[in-house]
């Protein structure tokens, strides 16, 4: 390992090997936007399709909250991944590690796509679709290849806010193309044509977009010149065991930094789906093209997030992000019960408070760390951020809400801005000053 005080800077080390972070970014939001739009694609067949052909033996509640449980699986298995996986890096390199883990996610997520019903096969149908999603958990543990932390560590300072939160952009990309798949399918067959096979193509697609991020990211990684930067500054895999002793408190902190905006991310997606398709009128396309319209919202606030955080500083976006969400929690219980046009707002609204905060929630975990444990402890703390934010907030959210109110899936909302305030003042001094020597 270098010695700090011989390691030249990202700049020098980025103009050497003709590096630079457009480059980066190109593989980055292909990557994101592929992972995103497989979960997505099974979140929204969670709601959809899973309660009637997976679960037809439950009501349509119950059916679709455990459905729910079936979505939680793989964030409950993204750590895991990630442990796996990193040992796997270690031992054969980055580009096997990728290889495999975007190789199971395909696979995984093809496979879904094949699943028979309940009425076909039974019990069988519950238990294959949770050991494919355990595997899509698995995979996208698997599937960090460092480029986010490398992004970040490259860039220009003045320019670090907003290339923090390019790798974010593959989350409404991948959504809106998910959405706007499934309500072209939802809105051109027959509800039982639909059911019976219109569903699966989705699942398909997904493979077909894996292949595309696998080569394009393989493009960047596998070269010398990546090869080179990413040991120049340190992101290489460290043990999971040694980062927990060196900087347990940190992963611990890390957690909870990018709590809220996670949990917001299933709160104006797939939640207010599931409320919509239960206890409304509306049809699921008009609504999914809604949620397509408030990604495109997010995408603009996003970058706007960006360029703002490298003015005013990623600490007041992260705060007042926090702080909107926690305002937002307040408010979406009657903006979700207000018909059509409350639906609307609560996407739309949502969707850009969700932008502007999650832009800077990865940039925050990864500047938590030093160099010498950034590679691993920024795929680590991160898998678990999205297990306790995102993981378990749709089956969450829908259970207090059919049994309490909507008030009570704010509530939960407000309790994730609450951690996350909490966390900032903790870390103001931590997170927000990257260790660049380790």
């Amino acid at each position: 390992m270098s010695r700090p005080g011989n390691n030249p800077s990202p700049a020098n080390d980025a103009h050497e090997h003709h590096v630079s972070p457009s480059d980066i970014a190109v593989g980055v939001v292909i990557g994101r936007a592929s992972e995103f739009f497989d979960f997505f694609v099974f979140a929204i067949a969670s709601v959809l399709v899973f309660p009637a052909r997976i679960f037809p033996f439950l009501d349509p509640l119950t059916g679709t909250l455990w459905s729910f449980v079936l979505v939680a699986l793989a964030f409950v298995a993204r750590p895991i991944g990630t442990v796996l996986f990193m040992s796997l890096d270690r031992r054969y390199g980055r580009t096997t590690k990728l290889t495999i883990a975007l190789f199971l996610l395909g696979t995984s997520t093809v496979a879904m796509g094949l699943v028979p019903s309940y009425a076909t096969v039974g019990w069988w149908a519950i238990l294959i679709l949770a050991l494919l999603r355990i595997g899509q958990g698995l995979a996208l543990g698997g599937a960090w290849d460092g480029l986010a932390p490398l992004l970040a560590v490259t860039a220009a300072k003045h320019r670090r806010g907003f290339y923090a939160m390019i790798p974010q952009l593959g989350a409404p990309i991948g959504l809106a193309v998910a959405t706007v798949l499934f309500a072209y399918l939802v809105s051109t067959l027959p509800k039982q044509d639909f059911l019976e096979w219109g569903w699966r193509y989705p699942f398909f697609v997904a493979f077909a977009i894996n292949v595309v991020a696998l080569f394009a990211r393989l493009r960047i990684i596998a070269t010398p010149e990546f090869r080179a930067l990413f040991k120049t500054m340190e992101l290489v895999p460290s043990g999971i065991g040694r980062t927990v002793k060196e900087d347990g408190r940190t992963v611990l902190l890390g957690i909870f930094v990018p709590l809220a905006s996670f949990a917001m991310f299933h709160m104006v997606t797939v939640f207010p789906l599931s409320w919509v398709n239960l206890y409304t009128d509306q049809e699921p396309a008009s609504f999914l093209l809604i949620e397509a319209l408030g990604a495109c919202v997010g995408t603009v606030t996003m970058l706007f997030s960006g360029w703002l955080s490298d003015r005013i500083g990623r600490q007041k976006i992260l705060v007042w992000g926090a702080w909107a969400i926690g305002g937002f929690a307040l408010v979406a219980p009657i903006l979700l019960n207000g018909g059509k046009t409350g639906e609307a707002a609560y996407v739309l609204v949502g969707f850009a408070i969700l932008g502007f905060s999650f832009a800077q929630s990865s940039g925050a975990v990864a500047s938590l760390f030093g160099q010498r444990n950034r590679y691993t402890g920024s795929a680590f703390v991160s898998a678990l951020s999205w297990m306790f934010g995102a993981g378990f907030a749709p089956v969450t959210a829908l259970l207090l809400s059919s049994t309490f109110g909507l008030a009570a899936s704010g509530a939960y909302l407000l309790s994730g801005a609450v951690c996350t305030l909490l966390s900032l003042s903790v870390a103001r001094q931590v997170a927000l000053h990257p260790k660049e020597n380790g």
